[in-house]
């Protein structure tokens, strides 16, 4: 069957793609409240293992009853790229690096993904450095940092350690999403992520072996099996998916500029359920952000 027709379209914010974006950071702002419950009874690389045994079956199986497109050796050497930089190394750096560190600071380098990716798409020539995609960027990123107050970021011990490798994932997330939209010319989208999940979740259970066989699975409570559920099927098939099909619509620039979002969905469910305050502060960062994206997703 010809890939030809689930071919990019004109990278321009359509409402759905902007839509769908807006999703992907919803959906995965609840990650940060049911992944601290999962990883107080087990440990990160069995959670992160966890997700791709979950998610990897599910999307090759809805790869290939939509596509039936088989990968050419060259668009498989792709995907490995692409697995191990959104899927391996995204996990297992920002999972191990939060044992290390704070869930703050966390929050707080989050928003270098889109500087990150304006960084790598000019670099690469995926995508043209223009005046209003810096400003746009710019604005949502500092919106996000007002938002979640900067001062608050801790550099000392074994922190600083922690510090670098959410840094590394937040750098090795910006190269995955430039270089999902030259593959997404030859190949579906599902396909694509399929691909990607089964040789970036091929990695990452080869490397968390041991620690799945030192953890005493029949002992972790229901609740946790539902919660690592949740996180397989949402955080994990749903945002992959509905990102990889929202930056074949739109540009890795958008998509990571929306990302500035995540601290903001995350503190009103703080509000909601933690009953931690929303002040003007927030608010302004929240304003800021929208700003920002509002400038990056308008029509050239």
């Amino acid at each position: 069957m010809s890939a030809t027709r689930d071919a990019p379209a004109a990278p321009a914010a359509d409402r759905a793609a902007l839509v769908a974006l807006l999703a992907v950071q919803v959906i995965f702002a609840t990650l940060h409240v049911v992944g601290k419950l999962v990883l107080a009874e087990i440990p990160a690389l069995a959670f992160a293992s966890s997700r791709v045994l979950i998610a990897a079956p599910f999307l090759a199986i809805m790869a290939w009853s939509h596509d039936r497109v088989v990968p050419t050796r060259r668009d498989w050497a792709a995907l490995t790229l692409l697995g191990l930089l959104g899927v391996f190394a995204n996990q297992a750096l920002y999972l191990v690096g939060l044992r290390f560190t704070t869930a703050t600071n966390a929050a707080i380098l989050m928003p270098s993904i889109p500087v990150f990716t304006v960084a790598a798409a000019a670099i690469l020539g995926a995508e043209r450095l223009t005046a209003r995609r810096v400003a746009g960027v710019a604005l949502a990123a500092v919106g996000a940092l007002v938002l979640l107050d900067p001062a608050r970021l801790e550099l000392g011990g074994q922190t600083a350690f922690g510090n670098l490798l959410v840094a590394g994932n937040c750098l090795c997330y910006a190269f995955y999403l430039v270089l999902l939209r030259p593959l997404l010319v030859r190949l579906p989208w599902r396909t694509v992520v399929a691909g990607a999940f089964v040789t970036g979740g091929t990695a990452t259970l080869l490397v968390s072996l041991p620690t799945i066989a030192q953890v005493d699975w029949a002992a972790v409570p229901g609740v946790i099996w539902l919660a690592i559920a949740y996180v397989g099927v949402f955080p994990t098939v749903g945002t992959y998916a509905l990102n990889i099909w929202a930056v074949r619509r739109t540009s890795a620039s958008l998509a990571a500029a929306f990302t500035t979002l995540q601290p903001l969905f995350t503190a009103l469910l703080a509000t909601l359920f933690l009953h931690e305050s929303f002040g003007w502060l927030q608010a302004a960062g929240f304003g800021l952000i929208v700003s920002g994206l509002a400038v990056v997703s308008r029509r050239s």
